[in-house]
């Protein structure tokens, strides 16, 4: 057991009048459920996030693919706080941490104190040493990618249809997904059956279902994380879709018009889309002098989610290394954030009462991905689902979690909407067709 900070007399810290600060960096499902958690306490939380929204991340790609809109899947996060009076909300960036003097410091205005820091940052595109690989294949992470991608696929189509070079029409049409966890099988049934359903009927020149979509998987199969038997389902499912699934095939060179596989092979194509690793959120370089970092920059924590020897300075989610069972970390995955970041809330009311700090306990709720309509794959448990009661569970499940109930509604009419007519309302490219499509990035 870690006992309270020593510096923590009556749930307030000496030499400020009111409520304990506390100060959560990240607006993500861990932020807001620490946020939350502090709901009719008397604390005063102080949420910081670069962006003004909380983002529903697992239904990230349909943005990118053209089947979901942006206000769909995120809320602004003064509006999910607008009835908690103990919450204010911060749009700036944290870029250090200062632990001596218990400070925030941000990109921009003045730095904000703290008593207990919860960082919740998130994490971001892991290249493994080559960054430079960044300007040509773009990761999923926030709503900005999901534009800059969903841009570039219809884009490409239209220069496609008006293309007289052979080559360079099928390199437009070439879609390379690199990562085969739930990111990339997901988008790369998503483009298959965009190209293969939905746009069939509107082009003159190129027939849509030619389109070829590579999945690179470096591992000798796809969804490592679940049991073979579903990675073996996912995979025959995506190949009906007309995806290529490649393992053991690492990427050894990006450029601007394709991938190079194991130092042998040449992939030519229109848009690679990078899912094939995280690491943590550049914040996590702020503690890297008191606290330890793993190979993937995520701040190794003790069983009770803070750093060691500072029991004031909690890391949770995509950003923490929390260890699990056999000493292996958790996975990075939206129930672990929620998880932890409710059991850092926990301790930290527990100080504030005296108390001492307790182990975090994870608990399993299985997981699930979904390869188009009507195929998915779930765990949960020892049981296991594939095909059309797997996809229904992953949708039902997803339409639960999103944040509000007008989200809710109208994602299930626009699910029910394309599932009858394979329709995608929301191709629209914005810009003129010579205009860069990284601007704004």
């Amino acid at each position: 057991m870690v006992a309270p900070s020593p510096t923590t007399v009556s749930g307030k810290q000496p030499g400020h009048p009111g409520p304990v600060r506390v100060v959560i960096i990240g607006g993500g499902f861990a932020g807001v459920d620490a946020a939350k958690a502090f709901k009719d306490k008397d604390v005063h939380v102080t949420l910081i996030d670069k962006r003004n929204y909380n983002l529903f991340v697992p239904l990230l790609y349909q943005v990118a693919s053209s089947q979901l809109t942006q206000e769909h899947v995120a809320q602004p996060l003064r509006h999910m706080f607008r009835d908690q009076r103990n919450v204010d909300v911060v749009f700036n960036e944290a870029i250090d941490i200062d632990e001596e003097n218990r400070l925030v410091i941000l990109a921009a205005d003045d730095p904000i104190p703290y008593d207990y820091l919860i960082m919740a940052a998130g994490a971001r595109d892991s290249y493994f040493g080559n960054d430079q690989w960044a300007e040509y294949a773009w990761g999923l992470k926030n709503l900005e990618d999901a534009a800059r991608i969903q841009r570039q696929i219809l884009l490409n189509f239209e220069l496609a249809e008006v293309e007289t070079d052979r080559a360079e029409r099928e390199r437009l049409l070439t879609y390379v997904l690199v990562g085969g966890g739930p990111t990339g099988v997901e988008m790369a049934g998503a483009i298959a059956e965009l190209a293969r359903f939905t746009l069939t009927r509107e082009y003159r020149n190129i027939d849509t279902r030619h389109t070829r979509i590579v999945l690179l998987e470096g591992m000798d199969r796809i969804f490592p994380a679940f049991d073979s038997k579903l990675s073996v389902a996912a995979t025959r499912d995506l190949e009906k879709l007309g995806v290529e699934v490649r393992t053991k095939a690492m990427v050894t060179n990006v450029d601007a018009t394709g991938v190079e596989i194991n130092n042998e092979e040449r992939i030519e194509a229109g848009l690679i889309i990078w899912a094939a690793g995280i690491q943590g959120a550049a914040i996590n370089d702020g503690v890297s002098d008191v606290a330890e970092l793993d190979r993937g920059k995520r701040v190794i924590v003790t069983p009770e989610l803070h750093i060691a020897g500072h029991p004031e300075i909690f890391v949770v989610g995509d950003t923490a290394h929390v260890p699990g069972p056999e000493g292996k970390p958790l996975p990075g995955v939206a129930q672990v954030a929620q998880q932890g970041a409710r059991h850092a809330a926990e301790n930290i009311l527990r100080a504030m009462e005296g108390e001492s700090y307790t182990p975090f306990v994870y608990k399993d709720y299985g997981s699930m991905a979904t390869i188009g309509r009507n195929h998915a794959v779930a765990q949960i448990g020892k049981m296991q689902f594939t095909g059309y009661l797997a996809w229904a569970i992953w949708a039902f499940i997803h339409i639960l979690r999103l944040v509000n109930f007008r989200n809710r509604v109208f994602v299930f009419w626009k699910w029910m909407w394309d599932y009858i007519g394979y329709n995608r309302s929301g191709r629209i490219i914005t810009g003129y067709r010579h205009q860069p499509v990284n601007d704004g990035k």
